[in-house]
């Protein structure tokens, strides 16, 4: 009998033989037919392989093309890359006051648009939207400031920063004025705009400068006066701020 039972377990599974010892036969059969047997296996979800090589070669092809589109775009520069490369410095060939005067002109037409029917009266409503304006192009004038040596300068603005205005004035300076402690003056004409004064020909640039310069003191005007503390940030970001009025130290 001894011998029977070692032949029969011998050709019975690893497994049936553990489950023999733990449960009657009957139990020891089902489990191992539902639990290992027919148990289904799982694998893992992959993408099918193609099913031939025209299929696998065609899949290689477009996926060095998008790897090759993606390498050669252009990635923009950062704010240091722009610096040393002197993108935002104006050449001195460039930095003359005649050169910015059509800015200046343009300004004027839309600083007129932005003001409206204010521009005669003033108030919270001028102040509102002169301070969310862009200042390229507008001509100010140091009125105040820590420093009394920059008291009188005055400029067209050719880059409006966040802490600073760089001006040409009309000696064909470049001058970097810092906005805090400096209250700037800004004279708006009230006419349809200053014309730009009969230029001949063979004039020099200080000559066309003094006579556009008659020309503009005989238009009405209407004056204000901007706090650069109030108007650190960038011009981008003040067309998007919506400014509070609150009590000032400085004034």
């Amino acid at each position: 009998m001894e011998s029977t039972s070692q032949t029969s377990s011998k050709n019975q599974p690893i497994a049936a033989v553990l489950l023999s010892r733990a449960h009657d036969p009957e139990e020891t059969k089902r489990i191992l037919t539902e639990k290992i047997q027919q148990r289904p296996l799982f694998l893992c979800p992959s993408s099918p392989p193609p099913s031939d090589a025209r299929a696998a070669r065609r899949r290689e092809r477009e996926k060095k093309r998008l790897s090759r589109k993606k390498a050669l775009k252009p990635k923009p520069l950062s704010a240091n890359e722009r610096r040393k490369l002197g993108l935002y410095d104006v050449p001195r060939s460039g930095q003359k006051y005649v050169l910015f005067q059509p800015l200046h002109q343009l300004w004027l037409g839309y600083i007129r648009e932005i003001l409206g029917n204010e521009i005669h009266t003033g108030g919270e409503g001028a102040a509102s939207k002169l301070t969310s304006a862009d200042f390229h192009g507008a001509e100010v004038e140091v009125v105040r400031s820590g420093c009394v040596s920059r008291v009188g300068l005055k400029g067209i603005v050719i880059k409006d920063s966040r802490f600073t205005f760089e001006l040409v004035t009309r000696r064909n300076q470049r001058k970097l004025v810092p906005k805090e402690g400096t209250v700037f003056r800004i004279e708006v004409p009230l006419g349809g705009g200053v014309p730009m004064a009969t230029v001949e020909e063979g004039q020099s640039d200080e000559i066309k400068q003094q006579q556009q310069h008659q020309t503009e003191a005989e238009q009405p005007k209407m004056i204000f006066e901007v706090h650069g503390e109030q108007f650190q940030f960038r011009s981008a970001d003040r067309a998007n701020k919506k400014f509070r009025s609150h009590f000032s130290k400085i004034l």
